[in-house]
């Protein structure tokens, strides 16, 4: 069953980004597909997560899955830890990774956690 790997393509990193400048969300977006999504994991960029002050913001759902939330994300340093915890919770039946088996960016940087939808 394949996972979503939701990017914020207009985070900006709380810093001004000129109009002619790709903003920091979608420079993630495109190194994480550069990069290649995990077996089981789509990477969809999104307009926004609606956590612009920790930006840039990720998110993680899947079907019957419990849903995740991540903020500040680097595109820079942090492509390779999104796409191992992607992985992980790709390879769970309920998304519920344990602790210590997250990359320490997905164990400090949580936003939100969301409880899967009733079906």
């Amino acid at each position: 069953m394949t996972v979503t790997l939701h990017v914020c393509t207009t985070c900006r990193m709380g810093q001004p980004a000129a109009e002619d400048e790709p903003r920091p969300g979608a420079r993630l977006l495109s190194a994480l597909q550069a990069a290649g999504a995990p077996e089981g994991v789509r990477i969809v960029p999104v307009e926004c997560l609606s956590a612009c002050d920790h930006g840039c913001n990720i998110a993680l759902s899947g079907p019957g899955r419990w849903s995740y939330v991540y903020r500040g994300m680097d595109p820079d340093a942090h492509v390779d830890d999104i796409l191992a915890g992607a992985a992980a919770y790709a390879a769970t039946p309920d998304g519920l990774v344990p602790w210590r088996d997250r990359p320490v960016i997905f164990r400090k940087q949580s936003l939100a956690r969301i409880p899967p939808m009733e079906t």
